[in-house]
């Protein structure tokens, strides 16, 4: 899984770069393959977003978390991924 991880308005620290190094590669339990997911993080005024696209069998899935601090933001962000392709996978699986 190739992980690209680009911050906005900000310089991504290397303990952020390490925290979603740690988290993104749980989503691969629940689909796999995943070749590329694309990290975006941002801060607009006093919130913190997370936003992920990712590949998953030629679609491509989209989500975004707001929370008062960065590592919030991830883990609610890895927690809206894991949502989406646990539907996804169900999608296939009934089609």
């Amino acid at each position: 899984m190739q992980i690209n991880l680009s911050g906005q308005h900000f310089e991504i620290t290397p303990h952020l770069r390490d925290y979603v190094n740690e988290k993104v590669p749980k989503l691969s339990r629940f689909f796999d393959p995943i070749p590329l997911i694309h990290v975006v993080l941002k801060v607009e005024k006093m919130q913190h977003i997370a936003e992920a696209t990712l590949q998953a069998n030629g679609e491509d899935l989209h989500a975004t978390a707001r929370e008062a601090t960065m590592t919030a933001a991830i883990d609610s962000l890895i927690d809206k991924l894991i949502r989406l392709l646990k539907k996804h996978k169900d999608k296939r699986l009934h089609h």
